[in-house]
């Protein structure tokens, strides 16, 4: 069972290409955002943002810094673009890349985005499936491991719970690689970067990019390492 020291080997063995991906996703974002940020743009991070929510008649959405690196995000409830501390005011390819991207989310957001709206309804489940999957898993094959076989409704419940996190992992996928072309295409319909910056800002979202890959490869792999071992595939007795 995945309980024993062998089952968690056998789970990090089966999980190695999503966690080196991971690895070598992060470590690539680390250094094109470094590499991108020393490369300078005529408008901060929060200007750029400003410029492409005003054309696209987004005045209602507010731009607020936020703490941390690497923080930004868009809050679809609220309207408002969160920009981290390295990004609102930074005048850098990687900062206007990446307000950039946010603000096409803010887009996706005004225009009904099909796989932004089912991203948005996938929340709950997924935030639900991630925080009880595991316990739900362990407290099963205990159960089972002492012959109680009401264990075996718990185990799939929980396996269900990551269900839910893989799913919401490749509806991500579209919107955030819709998101990033978006910032792409913007940035240079808008003039705010020219060639020489464009490349750098690509090498970052391209970077990003693979970080999600490497979120749903995880999922994925996750909910698939739990059936076999529920239904006789992989056996760590």
């Amino acid at each position: 069972m995945f309980l024993s020291f062998h089952g968690y080997m056998n789970y990090l063995l089966w999980m190695a290409p999503a966690l080196l991906l991971a690895m070598w996703a992060q470590w690539k974002v680390r250094g094109t955002y470094a590499a991108a940020a020393e490369v300078p743009s005529r408008l901060s991070g929060a200007a750029a943002a400003r410029h492409i929510l005003d054309s696209a008649g987004l005045q209602n959405v507010e731009i607020e810094p936020i703490a941390g690196q690497l923080t930004d995000h868009y809050d679809p409830h609220a309207k408002v673009l969160r920009l981290s501390e390295g990004v609102f005011g930074s005048r850098s390819a990687a900062a206007v890349g990446i307000a950039a991207h946010e603000a096409g989310h803010a887009l996706q957001d005004a225009q009904r985005y099909a796989p932004l709206v089912i991203r948005n309804i996938a929340v709950p489940a997924a935030n639900f499936g991630s925080g009880i999957g595991m316990l739900l898993l362990f407290i099963g094959a205990g159960m089972l491991m002492q012959g109680i076989p009401a264990g075996q409704p718990l185990i799939w419940l929980g396996i269900g719970g990551f269900a839910c996190v893989a799913a919401f992992q490749l509806i991500n996928l579209p919107v955030e690689f819709d998101a990033s072309n978006r910032a792409k295409q913007l940035l240079v319909a808008h003039g705010i970067v020219g060639n020489q910056e464009m490349t750098y800002v690509n090498s970052v979202l391209n970077a990003a990019a693979w970080t999600y890959v490497a979120a749903t490869l995880q999922s994925v792999l996750t909910v698939l390492y739990y059936v076999m071992q529920f239904t006789g595939g992989s056996r760590d007795e």
